[in-house]
């Protein structure tokens, strides 16, 4: 394989020297903001997750690409992130279910990346001055230095409208019928919610009657890229729904559901980016490793209809919440993820009970 020596160049001027690995950018540039992920396993989850949309990815851990890609693996139809960094990069794969290496993968689908870099000090930079625009690439650094200053990050940004689906479709095989809104989902979201019900997945955009008129038992708000002040027909339409219509939430759709319930939400300095993030549940007491992928979240105190359900016991971010006053509830993390334990998939049991009338009171202690 012939090395292409590749620079990483941060907003800030700090340099990073590589080598390209995966697809070349569009005359040797690529732009977004840069964030790190500290998973072990699940690279080809965490790449074709859709709420990267707009980020270049970090992996902190060191070896990525051993046990190869397969399209069974996929959360979305084409990766929607900027790109790749990582450390060192496998030359060969092992896994009787690969089909690809990672190398391959990210030339199929044009993603470009970066490899050999230093990712503990890139890292460290990230925890210090916080997700960060850069550029990365082939080209020479003075044009890298010129496109990192111009690069945006995400706030102000729809980057939903970039990745949610065209026209509504159906999947799903459970005895209920549920409505969700594809912010970015992911397809193990839609596996977990079809054996709940027939799911029809629409539009971002989809107003409140348009999802009213499907006579639902309940809707569901999905993950997704991106600042939540950025998508306001996203939150005009959930707080129509709201009293009207069983809603459960996961990440963006949490912080969706906080803002039409008259709550706020602000940029964390770097985001959760990992699979073993710690979170209390606060009714039973319970810990949750959790797997985690967001860079906003609802701001403590702001919500004056809803009580708190889950923190996280890192930094005491919210990671849950429940409406005091119609059958809504949500969470920051992925329920849908196995980083390890299955701790919060319980939380697809407690929609099917609310979807059966049951009140939230009653589910205040479930686990």
């Amino acid at each position: 394989m012939t090395v292409r020596p590749a620079l990483l160049v941060l907003a800030d001027g700090t340099t990073f020297e590589g080598e390209a690995i995966g697809a070349e950018p569009t005359d040797g540039v690529a732009t977004g903001e840069v964030v790190f992920n500290t998973v072990l396993t699940g690279y080809q989850e965490v790449i074709t997750d859709p709420s990267y949309a707009g980020q270049i990815i970090t992996f902190t851990y060191p070896h990525i690409g051993n046990y190869g890609t397969n399209a069974a693996d996929d959360e979305a139809r084409q990766p929607a992130c900027r790109g790749v960094v990582v450390r060192e990069m496998a030359r060969r794969h092992s896994n009787w279910r690969a089909t690809d290496g990672l190398d391959g993968f990210l030339r199929h689908h044009g993603i470009p990346g970066i490899g050999g870099i230093d990712t503990r000090r890139l890292t460290r930079h990230i925890r210090e001055a916080g997700s960060i625009p850069a550029a990365f690439g082939t080209a020479d650094h003075a044009t890298l230095a010129a496109a990192a200053a111009r690069a945006a990050g995400t706030e102000g940004i729809d980057l939903v409208a970039t990745v949610t689906t065209a026209e509504p479709y159906t999947t799903g095989h459970g005895p209920k019928r549920v409505v969700a809104y594809d912010y970015g989902i992911k397809r193990t979201i839609l596996r977990h919610l079809g054996d709940l019900a027939v799911v029809e997945v629409v539009p971002a955009s989809t107003p409140a009657e348009a999802v009213l008129e499907r006579a639902p038992d309940g809707v569901f708000l999905s993950n997704g890229p991106g600042d939540p002040a950025a998508v306001p027909y996203a939150i005009d339409a959930v707080r129509d729904l709201l009293g009207k219509v069983p809603v459960f939430g996961i990440c963006l759709g949490h912080q969706l559901l906080a803002s039409a319930l008259g709550g706020s939400t602000h940029k964390l300095p770097f985001g959760h980016h990992g699979g073993n993030h710690p979170v209390r549940h606060l009714d039973s007491g319970t810990v949750e490793i959790t797997s985690q992928n967001h860079n906003y979240a609802v701001t403590e105190g702001s919500l004056d209809t809803a009580e708190v359900t889950h923190v996280n016991l890192n930094d005491g971010v919210i990671e849950g919440i429940r409406s005091t006053q119609v059958p809504a509830f949500s969470v920051q993390y992925h329920p849908e993820a196995g980083p390890g334990p299955h701790d919060s998939r319980y939380l697809f049991t407690l929609f099917d009970r609310l979807m059966e009338g049951k009140d939230l009171g009653a589910l205040k202690g479930a686990h």
